[in-house]
This record gives structure tokens, sequence and C-alpha cells, in this order.
């Protein structure tokens, strides 16, 4: 059977040999009672790398967005949020059903908000309106094309909520990549929010898992509100192994993805019917639209995959790409003759 080449997402990555000798060996305990060791590890090693004082390990990017959210609102608050963001548009309106919240959207620059955009969004204190509580970035940006978020523009909201009184949360799924690609630590993009989300089963290739960090009190409160969702979890040892393990082997190597996804950006750019940025591409993430009026999005994605080349219609116009460990150099090149193949070259 021919191997396929899949640009999808960095999500659909595998464990490597290594990984799964990690989790097959990892000790392992009651995680509800605070008896896994190596969940304990886990939580431990990102508290330190992100400079909080506790994180918590939860199944999913989508939990801990939602537990962050819980854990510093109240219902009938209002959380401000890029209108392309992750927690607004892809968790299944989580936020109204499971903290009572409603999202102020303001439309970023390639999902990018200043500061001077988030003052306007926050509401007077007045009682016919609702409370602004929580400010949402994301970093990198996934509908943004892997942007990362610039760190003096980070400084300026956080400074700005501390004035207002409210309270930030780092969407940071990606916030391995963005540290690799900008060279700021990644503590130093968590110091300017409350609450941090990082995942393990995307550019780092892991199966499962994200971490929330923040304060001692917010993850006991964290703690409380993952019971209640449902994502206590028992010898999950065997799972945070495996993020371990990514953590400590594959945060380096993302700068290969990123060099990847210039190199499809590039490439990209020399074939027909094609509007694309190469020098927008910052991370693993590479966006570019469809000018042909005889092939949209969905029909250049059912095309690539006869070939053997997995892509992603975001839109009808719209192509999303990811690079990820899974994917070779030698897979980028393959998967550019494909597209030249259908496409067709300037």
């Amino acid at each position: 059977m021919k191997r396929l080449i899949d640009l999808r997402s960095d999500t659909i990555t595998k464990p490597t040999e290594a990984m799964r000798k990690a989790m097959a060996e990892a000790e392992v305990g009651d995680d509800v009672y605070g008896e896994d060791p190596t969940v304990n590890r886990l939580q431990e090693k990102v508290a330190q790398l992100l400079g909080k004082e506790a994180s918590l390990f939860v199944p999913s990017g989508t939990m801990a967005n939602q537990l962050a959210i819980k854990s510093q609102t109240q219902p009938g608050d209002e959380v401000i949020i890029e209108a392309t963001s992750h927690p607004f548009n892809f968790e299944g309106g989580a936020g109204g059903a499971l903290s009572g919240i409603q999202f102020y959207c303001i439309k970023g620059n390639r999902g990018i908000l200043k500061a001077s955009q988030i003052e306007e969004a926050i509401r007077p204190n007045d009682h016919h309106y609702p409370v602004s509580r929580l400010i949402c970035l994301e970093n990198t940006h996934n509908r943004g094309g892997g942007t990362i978020f610039p760190i003096e523009e980070m400084k300026a909201i956080s400074r700005l909520a501390k004035e207002r009184g409210l309270l930030v949360h780092l969407d940071g799924a990606r916030l391995w990549n963005a540290s690799i690609a900008s060279g700021i630590p990644l503590h130093e993009y968590a110091k300017w929010a409350d609450s941090v989300s990082v995942c393990l089963s995307k550019g780092l290739g892991a199966p499962i898992g994200s971490l929330i960090a923040g304060s001692k009190e917010l993850i006991h409160r964290v703690h409380r509100f993952r019971k209640m969702f449902g994502g206590g979890m028992r010898q999950v040892g065997i799972l945070a192994a495996a993020g371990l393990y990514a953590i400590e082997h594959h945060i380096d190597r993302l700068r290969e993805d990123h060099e990847k996804a210039k190199r499809l950006a590039q490439g990209l750019s020399e074939l027909k019917g094609v509007t694309i940025h190469p020098e927008q591409v910052e991370t693993n993430i590479v966006m570019f639209e469809i000018e042909d009026p005889t092939m949209n999005a969905f029909h250049l994605s059912e095309e690539m995959k006869r070939f053997g080349v997995l892509i992603h219609a975001i839109g009808k116009t719209m192509i999303r790409l990811v690079t990820h460990l899974d994917v070779t150099r030698e897979d980028i090149e393959v998967a550019l003759e494909t597209f030249e193949r259908v496409l067709g070259r300037k």
C-alpha cells in the first residue's frame, strides 16, 4: 500500500518507537489520589518550563482551555477573544455550555490583537453590561497561519489587564513552536498570562494530553473542575511518559518543521492559481488561497488525495497545510510535485 503524506495537521503524528518504550516502562499510580509519579514529574517539569507554581495534566487542549475559562470566570461574565481563535470556534460551544460566559470577539491581524483593541472592548461598570473578566490569547495562532504573538504586545495586554482588573489566559497549544522560532523562552511568554495551556499531541508527537499552568491557587481550582468535567484519570503515567519523552527529545527538532513549512510555501508560490505569502510563514503552518475559478479547495483536496497527499480545506478557497514529525523533507518535495501535477506551474 502506498504511504500517504499527511499534511492535514500536526495532530496526526504517531508515537516513535522510543516514545512507546518509555510509555511501556512508565512507573504508574493512581493520579486521582495524586500518586502517579510519572504524572507528577510531568506536571513539575511543565510548571518549571513555564515559570509557574503548578500545572495539571488533562486529556486535551480543549479541556485545558475550558478549565482555564471556568476557573477564572463566573456565569454571565464576558471573555474577550480574537474572532478566529480556537476556544470560540472549535470547542463545541463549551464556553457558554460549561461556564455560562459569552465571548466578545475582535478581528485581529492574522490572529493577533493589539492592547488598544482590547481596551475598547472592555465593558463599562454598568449593570446593563456583562462583566469583562478574562482575555484569551493564542500563540501560535492556528487560523492566523501559525502566527507568533509578538511578546511586546503580550506585555502591553498584560499591563492593561492588570490596570483594569482582568485576567489573561494564553492558549499555548503550539507555544513550543513560538519559542523555537522566536528564541524567546517559554517562561517569558507565560509570564504575561495568569493561565497557560500547552499541548503535547501536536508538534511534540505525543499521542494525547495537554497541561494547564498557573498559580497553586488557580491549579487547585482547575483540579476541582477537571474532576467535574470527567477528566480525572487513574494510572495515566503511561500517557504522561509520552509527554515527558516528547519534551525531552522533540522540542528542539521543531525548527525542522518550520524549515519544511517555509520550503513548502516557497514551492507553492511558484504554482498557478495559488495566492500565498511565503514571508508570513513563521512556524509549521502554511495557508494559501485557490484563485483558479475551475478549482475550489475541496476539489483540490480530493484530487491531492488521489495521488496520496492529504491536505485540509478550511473553506471554499482556503487550504491549511501543517508540517510535523512524520513528514520528511523528501515528503515535502513529493507533495510539491503533486501540487504541480494538479495545479500546474506558473
